[in-house]
């Protein structure tokens, strides 16, 4: 009797979504401790533990989530990418844009740069010229994710943090505009960029329709609520929910949708963003849960020969390309050419993003996706890593982070908690 309840009992949990959801819980509880102690004890960004925690859990196999990503582990990557891109759309100012037209000057030197380099690099190594394309679309975007994280870690402030997020949204910007019109064309063999660009005023359409619809219901709604309540904060991530459930099948992209709703907002709303506290904790969550599965799938490519020397190339011709267009550029930008190499540096992670698109290419052509997934896994895998090790290192050396030596004991200071991050007091990202 005993033995027929147990086996009716795993029975139906196997049949229930019960084992991967406590695999899931688990593994964040994991992966939160293991940030919690890498700042802790070695004064790295907390984002280190949670990629280190996902790779090795990509490798073993443990939580796995299918390959292309798709269901609630596609939902969830794209919620949380459009939490992050809505916040860094929502600090970046257009006022300041205008009085500094020169940064726009360096987003698209730095973007048109590292493609254009990526793009023949690739190429001169023999690979297909849609993969090229896909793969050079890839290289320009940068992290905002992983800047703004490890800002929040370190309580970075000042102008090389500021306009290295600002750069980082907006090639972000470019890279999902372009990225999501590929995949109409990729999968019928008309992937030229002509198409790409064509389509990606469709795409870009869209996307600002439904942001400007959620920056004009979030207003609506401060009117309403105060900025920093909980009511204020589930409304938020309801109505950000909400597009990035809708934003897809309408022909747009969930995460440009919120970046653009960020960006807008930041018109109609201008007062100092400040996240409600509640919301700070389930984007903290979001966050977390976010690195661990981008590290997690990265970890699960097939690293072998020649396409592993095709991603260190790529990795070594990006980072060169961003250090070197922001050196160029920098002169009119008010930068100093020291704080524009820190800010080249600071461009090197790519992550959530390029993996969602490489996701994406995967599901819209898998012959083609495949090839793609190869040698963006890898190489988002390692700029994450070493990307978050650049930033911090970036922040140190530009005196925008307190160096960790500095600090009284041996132990780094703890991050405030993300509702508690000290308000933006409108100064622009661009000073």
């Amino acid at each position: 009797m005993t033995d027929q309840l147990t086996s009716g009992w795993v029975a139906a949990w196997s049949n229930t979504p019960g084992p991967q959801a406590l695999e899931w819980a688990l593994l964040l509880a994991v992966a939160t401790l293991a940030g919690h102690w890498v700042q802790r004890y070695t004064q790295l960004p907390k984002i280190i533990g949670y990629a280190v925690v996902g790779a090795i859990t990509g490798w073993l196999g443990v939580a796995g989530a299918t390959w292309p990503l798709q269901g609630v582990g596609l939902f969830l990557l794209e919620l949380g990418i459009a939490v992050v891109l809505f916040d860094a759309g929502a600090r970046l100012s257009l006022r300041w844009l205008r009085h500094n037209p020169m940064v726009l000057v360096q987003s698209l030197a730095e973007s048109l740069l590292t493609y254009a380099v990526a793009f023949l690099t690739l190429r001169a190594l023999g690979l297909e010229l849609t993969v090229v394309r896909a793969l050079a679309v890839l290289a320009v975007a940068t992290a905002p994710a992983v800047l703004m994280r490890v800002v929040s870690d370190l309580r970075a402030d000042g102008p090389m943090t500021d306009r290295a997020i600002a750069l980082a949204t907006l090639n972000t910007l470019y890279t999902l505009t372009l990225g999501t019109a590929m995949l109409r064309t990729i999968g019928r063999g008309d992937g030229t960029m002509l198409a790409s660009v064509g389509g990606s005023l469709g795409v870009l359409g869209i996307s600002l329709l439904l942001g400007g619809m959620l920056a004009g219901l979030l207003a609506l709604a401060f009117r309403i609520l105060r900025a920093t309540s909980q009511d204020t904060a589930v409304v938020m991530l309801a109505l950000i929910g909400a597009c990035t459930a809708i934003a897809s099948p309408l022909g747009g992209s969930a995460p440009l949708a919120a970046l653009l709703g960020g960006i807008l907002l930041k018109q109609f709303y201008p007062r100092p963003w400040v996240w409600p506290r509640q919301l700070g904790t389930a984007a903290s969550m979001l966050t977390i849960l976010m690195f661990v599965l981008v590290s997690s799938m990265a970890a699960q490519a097939n690293w072998h020969g020649a396409l592993t020397w095709a991603a260190l190339a790529l990795i070594v011709v990006r980072a060169l390309a961003k250090v070197a267009s922001l050196l160029a550029t920098g002169w009119g930008s008010g930068l100093s050419p020291r704080k524009s190499f820190w800010v080249g540096v600071a461009m090197v992670p790519m992550s959530s993003v390029a993996l969602l698109l490489t996701s994406q290419f995967v599901s819209a052509s898998p012959s083609i996706g495949e090839k793609v997934a190869a040698i963006a896994l890898p190489v988002i895998l390692i700029t994450e890593l070493i990307g978050a090790v650049l930033v911090s290192l970036a922040l140190y050396r530009t005196g925008e982070a307190a160096k960790p030596w500095r600090q009284a004991g041996s132990r780094a200071p703890e991050s405030p908690p993300e509702g508690e991050l000290e308000p933006d007091t409108d100064k622009g990202p661009l000073t």
